[in-house]
């Protein structure tokens, strides 16, 4: 059973960038909001994301680095943060999972997961 006071939930809306994308080059741009929601009981701070990003073919890329879009943001429980960020797939379809490295205002650090989500262009899935 999680423990309660480190809890973090992830929600993630896409959209497909259709005037940034160049389907005949293979680029396709994506576009997501991710809403980091403190769920537990201790101030936690995001101090870097590891990301998986899988495109159409299977192909995998790994991103690490510090915080999201240059924040390191400290949320207390009850509140959240959004981000806006983006992703370039060379497939119509592709997904992505990862997590937040936090550090809760006791010390500990832990991970906060993402559950994969989807990036397709619209009408690419059947």
């Amino acid at each position: 059973m999680p423990d309660p006071r480190y809890q973090i939930d992830v929600s993630v809306v896409t959209r497909y960038l259709s005037e940034q994308s160049e389907p005949e080059q293979n680029r396709f741009a994506f576009a997501y909001t991710i809403t980091i929601q403190n769920n537990g009981q201790l101030p936690a701070q995001l101090l870097s994301r590891h990301w998986l990003i899988t495109d159409g073919d299977g192909h995998t890329q790994e991103v690490r680095g510090p915080g999201v879009i240059g924040q390191q943001p400290l949320i207390t429980p009850g509140q959240s943060h959004s981000y806006s960020s983006g992703s370039l797939l060379p497939t119509r379809v592709g997904t992505m999972q990862g997590s937040y490295q936090m550090l809760a205002d006791d010390g500990k650090r832990f991970d906060a997961l993402i559950a994969p989500f989807r990036l397709a262009v619209p009408g690419a899935l059947h």
